[in-house]
């Protein structure tokens, strides 16, 4: 992936910033949660989603077990990459607690820090600090074209 591409998504994700949060929202300034914000991101980057996803309640995962997010993200981006080759514009899925499914994403930004879609608050920037950093599920790389 280019470096102007990687800009380009970074700047993308930004422009959510402040965005109220909103279960199974998706628009820009109206209401999003973190997969509607990488929605949203993806709309801006492609024009177009890949797929829509059926509806969810908040505690999907804890319900499921099923990985769905892991699974949409490997579908759209491919394989998962190492931790260690994290980069800004990457797409990074959080899991809350070992042995249950991954239920968070965000978009990492420069100076080791991502955006993502705070429950109860709004999308924010937020420092990718230790407790943030073990959570990662998985690191998804956006493709240029699509």
């Amino acid at each position: 992936m280019t470096e102007i591409f990687r800009e380009r998504i970074v700047a993308v994700a930004r422009t959510f910033i402040g965005t109220p949060y909103r279960h199974q929202g998706a628009l820009k300034g109206v209401g999003c949660d973190c997969l509607g914000l990488i929605r949203g991101v993806w709309r801006e980057l492609y024009g177009a989603e890949p797929e829509v996803p059926a509806p969810y309640a908040p505690d999907w995962a804890e319900r499921t077990g099923r990985e769905r997010l892991l699974e949409a993200a490997a579908r759209h981006c491919g394989a998962a990459l190492p931790l260690t080759d994290l980069r800004p514009g990457d797409l990074i899925v959080f899991r809350w607690r070992d042995g249950m499914a991954a239920k968070h994403a965000g978009i990492a930004t420069p100076g080791d820090r991502f955006i993502h879609a705070y429950e109860q608050a709004a999308v924010l920037e937020s420092p990718l600090v230790p407790a943030w950093r073990r959570r990662i599920a998985g690191v998804f790389r956006f493709t240029e074209t699509f």
